[in-house]
């Protein structure tokens, strides 16, 4: 007889957490899989974790405060005991087999992390994310939002996973350290997706590992702060010597425009904040730098295929005339990625 993979979910509970108890019930009856879940209490709010039913598979683990997502993760995975980590989130739903699709493809040679195919529960038959795309300037976001599953259908490597549903070993989680708790929230599934393939792995999506998400895009105070943060320290310590100079101009650009956008939306003070924890960490920011420089296996030269000079328009609205600006981008760099 064969032993199913030993999987450990962790998930995070914040807040109301309307859906948790059917994220937790979708996790626990996966099949072929040996499956435990380790759900973090980072200030869930109602009484969703307290009247989940009784399973000697789910842990429940409570932090003394709110170590958001990134930290919250590693606190949980700290208390994983299976050979793969598997990350759902709390308003997510995976389809029964769909962790053991997950772990079928991460557990091929050269492969790192397996992402799914996560859908919009308004309408399963659309997507939420089919891996996410990664652009030149670090900005990234959920790939064929709101297209029809059907178009992404086919297996295919990704820039990155999507934290709602994902798969890796417990290994390569301890060998890349885990999500950097400095990141707290947002962008901390590119910066691991990104190493992954800095250390010589695929990130693949898997179009048949389904995930029902209820997904709400949202922007706040607090998320734009985060965001504006994140991807600042993601370009200066994951990018290398080459790729940082051949995006300066670019990220500069955003740079400016960003500032214009912020006064204009109202939410100056949050990046004014965010580059201020950057003066502040520069020292931790130069040491991660260092560190992974170091460790990586794969130049940049060889992950440029991962990039893309393109935004989409239904994720990040741009104004008229924008269409200059972005065939502008793609010539730019289509000169400049061959300095890398």
């Amino acid at each position: 007889m064969s032993v199913s993979p030993r999987v450990s979910v962790v998930m995070l509970a914040f807040g109301d957490e309307a859906f948790l108890g059917s994220a937790v019930e979708a996790v626990l009856a996966s099949v072929g899989v040996d499956v435990d879940l380790v759900l973090v209490d980072n200030g869930c709010t109602s009484d969703a974790v307290r009247t989940l039913p009784g399973d000697p598979r789910l842990l429940v683990v409570t932090p003394e405060e709110n170590l958001g997502f990134a930290g919250g993760v590693n606190h949980g995975a700290r208390s994983a005991r299976g050979d793969w980590l598997a990350l759902v989130n709390s308003d997510a739903e995976v389809a029964p087999d769909a962790l053991a699709r997950l772990v079928t493809v991460a557990s091929r040679p050269g492969v790192g992390i397996a992402s799914g195919s996560i859908r919009l529960a308004s309408d399963p038959s659309t997507m939420n994310s089919a891996g996410n795309p990664l652009h030149v300037v670090g900005l990234s976001w959920a790939g064929g939002l709101g297209e029809p599953a059907s178009s992404h259908a086919v297996e295919a490597d990704v820039a990155s996973a999507s934290g709602a549903g994902l798969v890796l070993s417990r290994d390569l989680w301890q060998q890349l350290g885990g999500f950097a708790d400095e990141y707290f929230a947002y962008h901390e599934d590119v910066d691991l997706s990104w190493r992954t393939w800095q250390a010589g792995l695929r990130v693949v999506y898997v179009p048949d590992a389904v995930v029902v998400h209820h997904y709400e895009f949202s922007r706040n105070a607090l998320k734009m702060y985060l965001l504006e943060k994140n991807r600042q320290v993601f370009l200066r310590t994951a990018y290398g010597r080459r790729l940082r100079a051949a995006t300066w101009i670019p990220v500069t650009a955003l740079d400016v425009a960003m500032s214009v956008v912020a006064r204009a939306q109202g939410w100056s003070a949050e990046k004014r904040r965010a580059h201020t924890w950057l003066r502040e960490n520069s020292d931790w920011i130069r040491a991660r730098r260092a560190h992974i420089q170091s460790t990586r296996r794969v130049g940049d030269r060889d992950l440029l295929h991962l990039l893309t000079a393109n935004l989409d328009q239904q994720v990040f609205p741009l104004p008229r005339g924008a269409g200059v600006l972005q065939g502008a981008m793609r010539a730019y760099w289509a000169v400049a990625r061959r300095l890398v």
